[in-house]
Formats: C-alpha cells, sequence, structure tokens
C-alpha cells in the first residue's frame, strides 16, 4: 500500500500508543479513545477568531455544537458541519482541527454539530438531529454573526453521509443551501463494493469496522436501503446544491464517494470530485501536520467561498 510518508509517521504513533481495536470494547471506551487520538496525534490546531460551545435547544435532549467564527467582520457565511465516527464514535473534539481548518480557508463560520449516537440512538436519530440543528441554525443565525441566506452543509465520513441526506431534504423542505462538502463520505449500505474488498485492512477505517457501524446505526438491515441513511439510493438527485466530494485513495468508501460524484454530475448537479491517492481515512483532520490534509483543507475552502459568492 503506497502510503504517504507524513501518514505513515502517524500511523506509526497511533500504532505505537497500543490502541484497541474499537469494534472490541463498549462504545464509551471507544468515543475517549477516538477524542484522545485526536488531541494528541493530529497535530497543531489553526487559528481561528472565536469559538464558543453552544446548545441547541432539541427533543429529546439538546444538542451540543461549537461556533467557530473567522476574524474579520461579518456577518459571515455559514458552514453547518457534522463529525465522523461511523454514527457511533466522534465529537466536537475529533473534528475539531479540521473544522478549524476549513473556517480559516473558507472564510466562513462553521457550526460543529454533535448529534447523538448510535447504539444507544440508532438510525434516524443522527438523521433528524442534523435536519433539526440546520434549521435552528439558519434561524438563529444572526445571534452568532451569520448570514442566514448563504449556507452550506458538510461533513466527514458519517458525518459526510449525513449531510448528503440533510441536503436532499432541504431540496424540499428547506432552507436553502448553496453548497454541500463531502468529505470521504459513506453514502451507501452496500460494503461488497471492489474497494472494500481491496482495502479490508486498510488503516484507519479497515472494511470489518464500516460493518460494525451499520450494525450499530441502522441494525434493522431492511432499513439500510433508505435514503435518509444511504443517499446514494435516493430516487432523484438533481436540483441538489453544488458538491465537492473529497476522497481518501487506500479507503474502503472510495468507490461508493466516486458513484456519488458521478450520480451527482448526470442528475445536472454541478460536483468536483478530488482524491487524496495516498491518504487513508481521516486525513482531513491533520491540516497542520499532513500537506495533502492542508491541500484538502484549502481545496474545501476554494470552493466554499466560491458558493457563497
Amino acid at each position: 500500500m503506497d502510503i504517504h510518508p507524513q501518514l505513515q509517521s502517524l500511523l506509526e504513533q497511533l500504532g505505537s500508543a497500543g490502541y484497541p481495536d474499537q469494534t472490541q470494547i463498549s462504545p464509551a471506551e471507544a468515543r475517549k479513545i477516538t477524542d484522545d487520538r485526536a488531541r494528541r496525534f493530529y497535530g497543531p490546531a489553526d487559528d481561528v477568531g472565536s469559538t464558543v460551545d453552544i446548545m441547541i435547544p432539541s427533543s429529546p435532549q439538546p444538542l451540543s455544537a461549537r461556533v467557530y467564527t473567522p476574524s474579520g467582520k461579518g456577518p459571515f457565511p455559514i458552514l453547518v458541519y457534522f463529525h465522523g465516527g461511523g454514527w457511533v464514535l466522534g465529537s466536537l473534539d475529533s473534528a475539531d482541527r479540521g473544522a478549524r481548518g476549513v473556517t480559516c480557508s473558507g472564510d466562513c463560520i462553521t457550526v460543529s454539530v454533535d448529534y447523538r449516537l448510535a447504539p444507544e440512538n440508532p438510525f434516524p436519530a443522527a438523521a433528524n438531529d442534523c435536519g433539526f440543528a440546520l434549521n435552528w441554525i439558519v434561524r438563529n443565525a444572526a445571534d452568532f454573526d451569520g448570514d442566514p441566506s448563504r449556507v452550506a452543509v458538510g461533513g466527514d465520513s458519517a458525518g459526510g453521509n449525513l449531510a448528503a441526506a440533510v441536503a436532499i431534504e432541504a431540496r424540499e423542505a428547506g432552507p436553502e443551501l448553496l453548497f454541500q462538502l463531502l468529505i470521504y463520505p459513506v453514502v451507501d449500505s452496500d460494503l461488497t463494493r471492489g474497494s472494500y474488498q481491496k482495502f479490508a485492512n486498510a488503516p484507519m477505517l479497515p472494511g470489518h469496522r464500516m460493518k460494525y457501524f451499520w450494525d450499530q446505526y441502522v441494525p434493522n438491515v431492511g432499513e439500510r436501503s433508505n435514503w435518509r441513511c444511504s443517499p446514494l439510493r435516493a430516487n432523484d438527485h438533481s436540483g441538489l446544491p453544488p458538491a465537492l466530494i473529497i476522497a481518501a485513495g487506500l479507503d474502503p468508501l472510495v468507490d461508493e464517494g466516486k458513484e456519488y460524484a458521478e450520480k451527482l454530475s448526470k442528475a445536472g448537479v454541478e460536483v468536483n470530485y478530488k482524491v487524496f491517492p495516498r491518504m487513508t481515512h481521516a486525513f482531513f483532520q491533520a491540516p497542520g501536520l499532513l500537506d495533502d490534509a492542508r491541500v484538502a483543507s484549502n481545496e474545501a475552502g476554494f470552493h466554499l467561498r466560491k458558493a457563497f459568492n
């Protein structure tokens, strides 16, 4: 496997830390490891103008969110961001470096949303939370110097899944979105694609871990064809906002990301697809450490600024 030397160094450090396989321990323990790994190993964090943690009043429980504001004078456009972690793991802290990077490169407010996690809260809890959070953020944008007329959604991995689903939902119900940023997104429940076989033992996200995540998030296999968890299977992708899909070349998810880009393009959606061939899953979260992550973050910022202007 042709892994970039910078990433190989990171992987070696992670390996030496002795973390257990996250599918073999409790979700609570795995969540602590995910946050610890991000804090200890993902490199320096970009400076932004300000950050503030807020609560989104939702039912059955409020949702935590973190507002990253760039330097300068607002009101700023808004990226509503959903973290990765297979719908089971991940937090505002594990997504912190990626959110900071895109706040700076996109010159936008990023509101990172902490949705309910599985298996305690299976599908469609996370999808419901993210849709609610988007609408609340738009309604209350002025409270944090945001512009409710310039809004995008984005996320990485499972967060990319949620962003894609929210974008489809918003096409019918609002609010109007200008862009979707999908970073190595999960867009289908089919685990038999060629990249799942080729990268079954890939670092960061081996294939068996995705099976575990699907089993936790959507335990009822019959529900997995629902577009709200498998956005690739929506009947109609026309009329969706422009998209940037960022892919890691050494990732079980690389095939479905490419297929989603093709599906959007065929439906008349403006889509850019950027693959980083020597990167594995999760690389986007280390822009202060990995050159390719910085390039990806800057690419995201370029397309966000274009959409917002």
